[in-house]
């Protein structure tokens, strides 16, 4: 039984003993992992610019939609259409 008990706990020692090594891969994926700076830099640059050309296109829309209202206040009377509602003495 002493012997059984040995065996398991030098095998356990051994098997732990293997496991806290420099795990070099895991130091250059945490390396590999981190953004680059002048691509963080290209990225916003063209996060700016998308920005600018919606705000551009939204500025465009906007004028057309002000146009359309403005054409549609037109507030002057056919006179056909004021003989039309004159239809009380029917």
């Amino acid at each position: 039984m002493k012997r059984l008990a040995f065996v398991t706990v030098a095998t356990a020692t051994l098997a732990l003993a293997g496991c806290n090594r420099g795990n070099e891969d895991a130091v250059n994926n945490a390396e590999l992992n981190q953004p680059n700076a002048e691509l963080n830099e290209i990225a916003n640059q063209a996060a700016m610019d998308a920005a600018n050309a919606e705000a551009a296109a939204l500025a465009s829309q906007q004028n057309l939609l002000n146009a359309e209202n403005a054409a549609a206040q037109d507030n002057t009377v056919n006179p056909r259409e004021a003989d039309e509602q004159n239809v009380s003495g029917m």
